[in-house]
């Protein structure tokens, strides 16, 4: 039998993965939060962006409670990877707010509902989801898209780690990142030697 707090503990981790997503802006121009990082184009205020209708959808519209702040890329008629990208209208802090807007009417459907209850994901052929699942899905989600960003930000500045003041990096300075990067990049190369 799944205890009381099984529900907080999944809240928990998912509420993690946000507030590493949204760390990843801080102190950062708005060139660099949204210039491509990646030949696809990854940037970080678009993985934003895409998290937060990605949330709107699976804990809104799949339990019949849309969420009216984000448009639906996937069932609407804009164009592929609208939902990665910002446009130069649209404002840091505008992404930024319907995120964190998203997250309460997220908040509130796991809130409301208990993890057995079923809803329907409102295109293509899905199945029938719980909202443990949906729940399940949405941390490894969100967690993928901060492990982009963790990568994009280490590329445009250094910057590592979960969250403010917790790198989860082995101590090093740059010298030593420097003979690290070295040693791994020989390694490979002699690996990559025929035998």
């Amino acid at each position: 039998m799944i205890g009381p707090d099984f529900k907080k503990d999944l809240q928990i981790y998912l509420q993690d993965a946000r507030d590493t997503l949204l760390w990843k802006l801080d102190g950062l121009s708005e060139y660099d939060i949204r210039r491509p990082m990646t030949p696809t184009g990854t940037n970080l205020l678009g993985l934003v962006k895409h998290a937060t209708g990605a949330e709107a959808l699976y804990f809104g519209a799949t339990f019949g409670r849309p969420f009216a702040g984000t448009p639906l890329w996937i069932t609407g008629d804009a164009e592929p990877n609208a939902d990665l990208w910002a446009t130069p209208e649209e404002t840091r802090e505008q992404i930024v707010d319907r995120y964190r807007a998203a997250w309460v009417h997220a908040d509130a459907t796991i809130g409301s509902l208990p993890l057995d209850a079923v809803g329907r994901v409102p295109f293509g052929n899905r199945s029938e989801l719980t909202l443990h699942r949906v729940l399940v899905h949405m941390i490894a989600e969100i967690q993928r898209h901060a492990g982009h960003a963790d990568i994009v930000r280490e590329q445009l500045d250094g910057t590592t780690g979960l969250r403010d003041g917790d790198g989860n990096m082995a101590p090093g300075d740059r010298p030593q990142w420097e003979e690290h990067h070295t040693r791994v990049e020989q390694a490979a190369r002699t690996a990559a030697q025929p035998t």
